[in-house]
């Protein structure tokens, strides 16, 4: 029988990523979604017919429905509590960034998973981006040698900042670019190099309204000695390279972002043909020495989430992402915020 799934919110994040998502993978069925929004409730009966419309997350809990996963997709200062139901509903749950909006909270999801016996699993598409699946794989051949740097930047830029960035305490509510972006940017650099042990970081507020921050700049010490420099931004008029890496015999250098998001805006199947290539004019550079060349840019491979998330529930398999690496990040993320506001490295133990 496949994974019963209830999804809530179907914004940005529930309608682009996870609906089309979870539809996509053998094994799970999408069966309800959560949005009032007349607009949305319109737009996800007629793409998704089969799934049943609810109100509210409370609806879920209905034995009728008999959700085996829900997946926590609404604005961010709702993910803690709605995590934390589902979990002590007996549902497995993917929280979609952030994990939650204190490193406590983030904590308190990991070991109610625990104590529940269920998994609890942050929702990292990002690992999952062909660029970063390709730096991944330079740094597992030792082609660089070792690696002294990594500098990752995610830019864009947004004419006015979002709604929910103009409230007051929107950074306790978990608004702001270190949260939304700042989040995958942290995890990626973890997942490569390690536990980092210093923070440097500055944030900046540029457009009128804005009461969370807009861009930063975020220098982390790694454990194993690698340094890395997090550059986000939402009001970037030009982007610099997304990533540049640079070891002992050489460098690796790409600009562009993943072309996934903009595929599933499109209505792009996930396991369609070309799914997630990138044509040869985006691929990244490989330097070493005088040499250098283009490196093609493996496959994107965004469905591969869910399908660990079903391995993982039905065989126990190794989840997709730990709750403890999203613990990590949001560790990261409150001292971002912490160096920034007090000009000073904070030490992480």
């Amino acid at each position: 029988m496949p994974l019963r799934v209830g999804l809530v919110g179907f914004g940005l994040g529930g309608g682009t990523f996870h609906a089309p998502l979870v539809h996509a993978t053998p094994g799970l069925v999408l069966a309800a979604i959560v949005t009032r929004d007349p607009q949305r409730r319109a737009d996800a009966t007629r793409r998704y017919p089969d799934a049943r419309l609810v109100d509210g997350v409370d609806a879920l809990w209905d034995p009728a429905l008999a959700m085996d996963l829900v997946v926590v997709s609404s604005p961010s200062a709702l993910h803690f509590p709605q995590a934390m139901a589902a979990l002590a509903h007996g549902r497995h749950v993917v929280v979609d960034k952030p994990f939650a909006a204190s490193a406590d909270d983030a904590r308190r999801i990991a070991t109610a998973a625990r104590e529940a016996g269920r998994l609890a699993i942050p929702f990292q598409n990002r690992r999952w981006d062909g660029d970063f699946l390709t730096l991944r794989h330079l740094l597992a051949a030792g082609t660089l040698g070792p690696i002294h740097r990594f500098e990752s930047r995610f830019e864009r830029w947004r004419a006015t900042p979002r709604p929910r960035w103009r409230d007051a305490g929107a950074r306790q509510a978990g608004e702001g670019i270190v949260h939304d972006i700042g989040t995958h940017l942290a995890d990626q650099a973890l997942l490569l190099f390690g536990p980092a042990r210093r923070v440097f970081a500055q944030l900046a507020r540029v457009q009128p309204g804005a009461q969370v921050e807009q861009d930063a700049v975020v220098a982390l010490d790694h454990a194993s000695g690698v340094h890395s420099t997090l550059v986000m931004s939402a009001v970037a008029a030009e982007s610099g390279a997304r990533f540049t890496l640079l070891g002992a015999r050489g460098a690796y250098v790409k600009h562009g972002l993943d072309g996934q998001e903009a595929a599933l805006k499109a209505g792009g199947d996930p396991h369609a043909p070309g799914w997630g290539e990138e044509p040869a004019e985006a691929w990244g550079s490989l330097v070493l020495g005088e040499e250098r060349e283009a490196v093609p840019t493996r496959r994107g491979a965004y469905a591969d989430f869910y399908a660990g998330v079903r391995d993982a529930i039905v065989d126990g398999a190794p989840a997709p992402v730990r709750a403890e690496e999203a613990v990590a990040t949001a560790d990261v993320i409150e001292a971002v915020f912490t160096s920034a506001d007090n000009g000073t490295v904070v030490e992480l133990t």
